[in-house]
This record gives C-alpha cells, structure tokens and sequence, in this order.
C-alpha cells in the first residue's frame, strides 16, 4: 500500500475514543437500517406503482435508479460535511429531511411526481453513512472492525428487510402506506440520535471546496483506496442486479407470487447479513485481503447456482443465501479497510466508498432492466457471475502489488 500522507490542511488525526457502547452501537445499526431502507421499498411494488400511477413497467423500473443516483449525489455532496459539522445536529437534522421527502412520494399524484420526490429521498437519506465513520471515530483499534461491521451489518439488514415489510403494508394499506411509516420513523429516529450522540469536535476546517477536493486527493494518493473502491462499486452493482431482476422472476411464470410473497424473500438474505456481521472480526485480525477473495468467489458460485435455478424456488434462496453472505461480507471488509487509511479522513472516505457503491448500484439495477428484456434471468446470472471473475481477477492482480505488504489492505 502507498504510504504517502493522506492529511489536509486542519485534519488532526483520530483515534478510538473507547464511547462507543453496545447500546449505541444497536442504535447505530437499527438508526441506519432503517436510514438506507427508504432506498428499497419501491422495488418489490414496482408492478403495483406501474398500474397505481398509469405508468410502464420500464418507467417505474427506473424509481430504484433514481433513488439511487439520489443517494450518490448525497452521499458525494453531503457525507464530506460529516468531517465539519457538528455530527450531533447534522444527522439528526438529516433524518427530517428525509422525513419531508417521504411524505412526498406518498403525495406523489404522478409517476413523474414520484421520480422527483424519490431522487430527493435518495439525497438525503444518507444518513446511515454518516453514522458508520462516526462508529468508526467513536470505537478504539482493537475493536474497530467488529463495530463497524455492526453498524454496516444494521444498514444491510435494512436493504433486506425494507421488501418484507413494504410488501406486507402494500398488500395490507396500499403502496403509498409505507411512505408514510418509514416517515413516523424517521422522526422518531433523529429525536432518538440527537439525544444519544456524544459531543466532538469537528475533525477537520475546511472551506467546503476544498473540503470536496481531499476527497479526490486521497483517492488519488492511495492505491489501496482506487482498489477498494474498484471492487466495493462491483460488488454493490452485481447485489443491486441481482435484486431487482429477482422482483420481475418472482412475479413471472413459473412462480408469479404477490408482492407480499416477493417481499419475504428478504428474510432470505438475512441470513447472510448476520453471517457477514463477523467479517469485520476478520479485519481485525488481519485477513482482509483473503477473506475478500473468498468472497467473490462465492458471488461467482451464487450466481451460477441461479442460472441453473431458474424453475426452483430452492435454488434460488440457495442463491440469495451465497449471494448475501459474501457481497455484505465484502462491503463490510472493503469500508473496514479504507477507514484505516485515513482516520482522520473517515467521512470523506465514506463519501468515494458509497459514491461508487451507489453508482455501481444504479449501473447494475438499469442493467438489470435491459438484460431482463434481452435475455431473461439466464442473461442476468451469467452476466453476474462474469463480472464476479472479473472482480476476482482485479483482486488477484491488486493482491500481488504492493496492497500484499500489509494485510488489512
């Protein structure tokens, strides 16, 4: 790895500052599960929104991508501020803007209407990426990759969860329903974390151009940082793919299941994420870079269990087991890594990290749409596993170079 300076001007850097409890870890995750989930509730009542709103299936496809260009615009405009802001006052505050776009898409009259309402939504609901680095300056070296994996493991069990639930309130109260809940809920979390957030100081003052500009110095600067974001955008591309093109196989022949049924295929994936809630247990002690590789080279074995399960229902939860289990094993591996780069630069790495996710998300969720229409799931899961050997090679390659010297990347 570069061990070049990675500091700015007024970054002081650092280090665990042994305040982050149990209790404010759990609040931590479930604040920001919840955060992220508001990414996800259209996509298993893409069909129910489509005939709702008068609208096409392709144009109600791109409700996700919108949501998510959203959250990458967020997370490169916003997370920086995390570095200079009082975090206690900016998150919470956050969390009401997202309040106020989610009622929004619940008035939304239009799917025009809604596209507009859910890229809002996207944008400032990145609020779940401000709590990871903050966990990260709050835990101490030696626990670090655990506490961040509980935190990270919280927003990716909202990810799943978030189509259970929007499937169950839309078949019981109507799509717009759980806008309105996930609302109430954001409400109550920034009362909740302004309570509970210590006091810090600000990390760094910087004017917000430049503060915009040391993001890309880091990137620029370290290698292992170009690495790590290169894998996490595919990792995240190839999960956003898999997920909505699973929402047009579950509502075709052979299964056509409701969007409630669809929407408890997210419980599947739980397992996943409580199995990768352990992988930054691994960083700590020191095998980042092979448990990674491993990872991929379940994604590959996910998504050719998948091509071979078109017609069975229990292949494809053998798939989304395979397929959580090692993209949230990854992210967490991948977010673990970077923050020891830079410690006094956590935001802003947080900001490329989930910046690339998110436009790798966006890539792979349109992606999703168009090999659906040219070749079915088939041309969905072999692209996936494809790009899976790819990432392994990227991996391999990154590996034998300099990244290989020091261990937790």
């Amino acid at each position: 790895m570069d061990n070049s300076d990675t500091s700015t001007p007024g970054t002081p850097a650092v280090v665990g500052t042994n305040r982050m409890s149990r209790g404010l870890a759990l609040l931590f995750a479930i604040a920001g599960g919840t955060a992220v989930a508001n990414l996800y509730w259209a996509q298993p009542l893409l069909d129910f929104i489509a005939d709702d709103l008068h609208a096409s299936h392709a144009m109600a496809g791109w409700l996700v991508t919108a949501t998510q260009i959203g959250y990458a615009a967020g997370a490169l405009l916003l997370v920086p501020l995390g570095d200079v802001l009082d975090r206690r006052r900016f998150i919470p505050g956050l969390m009401l803007c997202a309040a106020v776009a989610l009622i929004a898409c619940a008035l939304a009259p239009s799917i025009g209407a809604f596209l507009v309402a859910i890229t809002l939504l996207g944008l400032t609901t990145v609020s779940g990426q401000l709590l990871t680095p903050l966990a990260g300056d709050l835990a101490d070296d030696a626990n670090r990759g655990q506490v961040v994996g509980t935190v990270v493991s919280g927003l990716l069990i909202g990810i799943l969860i978030s189509r259970t639930i929007s499937g169950l309130i839309a078949d019981a109260a109507g799509w717009r329903a759980i806008y309105v809940v996930a609302a109430a809920a954001a409400v109550v979390f920034a009362l909740l974390l302004r309570r509970a957030i210590p006091q810090l100081p600000p990390k760094a003052q910087l004017p917000y151009p430049q503060l915009l500009l040391s993001v890309w110095q880091v990137i620029r600067q370290e290698r292992t940082v170009r690495w790590t974001l290169a894998l996490g955008a595919m990792a995240f591309g190839v999960f956003t793919m898999f997920w909505t093109a699973l929402t047009f196989l579950l509502s075709t022949e052979p299964f056509s299941y409701s969007v409630s049924i669809i929407g408890l295929f997210g419980l599947i994936g739980l397992a996943g994420a409580l199995a990768a809630r352990r992988a930054g247990r691994l960083h700590d002690r020191g095998w980042s870079l092979p448990a990674t590789g491993w990872g991929w080279a379940v994604i590959v074995v996910s998504f050719v269990v998948a091509a071979i399960g078109d017609r069975s229902v229990v292949l494809i939860i053998v798939a989304i087991v395979l397929l959580d289990i090692a993209v949230q094993g990854v992210n967490i591996l991948n977010q673990t890594r970077l923050f020891a780069v830079a410690p006094q630069a956590r935001s802003r790495l947080n900001t490329a990290f989930v910046t690339c996710n998110f436009v790798g998300g966006a890539i792979g969720s349109a992606a999703a749409s168009a090999l659906w229409s040219a070749g079915g799931w088939t041309a969905v899961s072999l692209t996936g596993a494809v790009l899976g050997c790819a990432a392994l090679l990227m991996w391999a390659l990154g590996c034998r170079g300099p990244l290989h010297d020091q261990r937790n990347g």
